[in-house]
């Protein structure tokens, strides 16, 4: 199994290209299945999700190509509706693929996805709303089965604002006869990626980013040709690492807007930061010295929770006492152990965190929990005395490409190596 080595060394200095985003990538790679054809895909990290759904696509029968950064898939001739559990179990994302296959196809299979282990990520906003659009779905032996005569629009109000859940419905949706309303929908930035792609394919949607969208549906898509958007998590982890070690540390490649609630506690931190309009890009440096700063995760626009394990890693080097609130899901506190074995001083209660910053960290054995949580350990081993390994990063490489080759590219001391 692969590991981490990292020898805390110095500042970070030079350029680093900002890839296209996993959260992207996976539901529009799903959304090809409503369409006959070849779509073209540009801009596609080299990702495990990324690969693990290809493989899911290919089983259905989707004929797929890998061109460096784009990937060609043609959806013409699928021949399979059932998506099985050794495909699926290893990421959420897999279940993206049941609304397509029902929207196209009248009927789908679909295995209970895994991913990562961060407390309940239930589907049931996704079933609920897919039942309301005339799905007949039942539930036995680990696997979703869902049929359908047609699709229907319908007004969809979700529980709570739901990312995925979002994306999937806005899929079925685009294919189901007349309108479909989706109220208290997610406002993400890839959600608004995939709508354009929708529309490429010829969907009516309108509102994406917002927390009403509509979307008239079609009786047919066609393929489309599309660049996906910036990762904004890989970014907003790269700008944490310029505002804890960084030394004119620019970021290129990435979208400005849709950092704003982290750029503004990172400047609260007091790292040094200077914004290109016209080149989109950031250049990050650390401060003499840092602020505590109180987060409290929200939905975007707010503070995102892909970003907290990251920005506890940064209040660990302020001087003095930060608090966390942690409010999209119950169980992410789990780094907080192992950052304590590097020697940060971080209690718990319920669902806040209090930091105690400015304590030296020293390099030990830690082990990664989950995907955002091995980016922390990696932004804690930059900073610390002495060696790090860092295990158990099949975490990491779900959603960051390649980031010991873009750090060392900067002057981090990282490398990777198996363990026996």
């Amino acid at each position: 199994m692969d590991a981490l080595k990292i020898r805390g060394n110095g500042p970070l200095s030079g350029i680093i290209d900002i890839s296209g985003s996993k959260n992207a990538t996976l539901p529009i790679m799903a959304a090809t299945i409503l369409a006959a054809g070849e779509s073209r895909l540009g801009r596609v990290p080299d990702l495990a999700d990324v690969r693990t759904l290809q493989r899911v696509l290919a089983h259905l029968g989707i004929n797929i190509k890998n061109e460096g950064k784009t990937i060609t898939l043609d959806a013409t001739n699928i021949t399979e509706q059932e998506a099985p559990y050794d495909l699926v179990r290893t990421m959420r994302a897999s279940i993206l693929v049941l609304g397509p296959l029902l929207a196209r196809f009248g009927r789908a299979r679909v295995s209970l996805p895994g991913g990562c282990a961060i407390g309940a990520r239930p589907i049931d906003q996704h079933l609920k709303g897919l039942k309301k659009l005339g799905a007949k779905i039942t539930l036995e032996h680990g696997y979703v089965e869902a049929t359908a005569d047609k699709l229907v629009g319908a007004e969809i109000i979700f529980d709570m604002p739901t990312v995925g859940g979002t994306e999937h419905l806005m899929i079925a949706a685009s294919l189901a006869e007349g309108t479909t309303v989706l109220r208290n929908a997610a406002r993400e930035p890839e959600i608004v990626d995939l709508a354009l792609v929708l529309k490429k394919m010829g969907a009516d949607i309108q509102g994406e980013g917002t927390e009403r969208i509509t979307i008239v549906g079609q009786k047919s898509l066609k393929p489309f040709v599309h660049d996906v958007v910036a990762d904004r998590i890989e970014f907003g982890t790269f700008l944490i690492a310029g505002a804890m070690i960084g030394e004119n540390l620019t970021l290129r490649g990435g979208v400005i807007e849709h950092q704003t609630a982290l750029l503004d506690k990172i400047k609260q931190s007091g790292a040094k930061v200077s914004i290109n309009e016209e080149t989109q890009e950031i250049t990050v440096s650390r401060s003499d010295k840092l602020e505590p700063v109180n987060i409290k995760t929200a939905p975007y626009p707010g503070f995102p929770t892909d970003m907290q394990a990251q920005m506890m890693t940064l209040l660990c080097q302020a001087e003095g006492t930060s608090v966390i609130t942690e409010t999209i899901f119950e169980n992410r506190f789990m780094h907080v152990a192992e950052l304590g074995r590097l020697g940060a001083k971080i209690r718990v209660d319920g669902g806040k965190a209090i930091v105690n910053g400015g304590e030296k960290l020293s390099g030990t054995t830690v082990m990664a929990t989950d995907l955002r949580a091995s980016a922390s350990l990696i932004l804690a081993a930059l900073v610390a005395d002495g060696e790090t390994i860092v295990r158990r990063i099949y975490h990491l490489d779900r959603g960051y490409e390649h980031i010991e080759d873009k750090l060392r590219s900067v002057g981090a001391n990282i490398e990777r190596f198996k363990e026996e």
